[in-house]
């Protein structure tokens, strides 16, 4: 596996060249027939193409690039790594920030949103 295979921490490998050169439009159906038994790894985790898509319910992909969006939106924390990771400094003596990824990490009251 390349870095060119791997996109946000979801690598499709060879499915992503098979799937390119299907003939669309494709309906979910079709799609799920002929690849829906195809791995798709994510940081050591594995899932199929049926599970991460099939509950989308989409009637028909028109090209690839739907595909491949609906993938990486299905996507999940599986996907991230290493959760709450950040290679920023240490907040600095009497700063107080939240961890990266923490739930409710949206704008708080007080807080100046960057």
């Amino acid at each position: 596996m390349t870095d060119e295979d791997r996109q946000s921490g979801v690598d499709i490998g060879d499915l992503g060249d098979e799937l390119e050169s299907a003939d669309y439009p494709l309906s979910e159906d079709e799609l799920l027939e002929r690849y829906g038994d195809e791995e798709i790894e994510m940081e050591g985790n594995t899932t199929t193409l049926e599970e991460l898509i099939g509950p989308m319910g989409v009637e028909e992909y028109q090209d690839y690039g739907e595909v491949e969006n609906a993938i990486m939106n299905m996507v999940g924390d599986e996907a991230i790594g290493r959760k709450n990771y950040s290679d920023r400094t240490p907040p600095a003596a009497g700063e107080q920030r939240q961890d990266e990824g923490a739930p409710d990490q949206g704008d708080q009251e007080g807080q100046e949103s960057f």
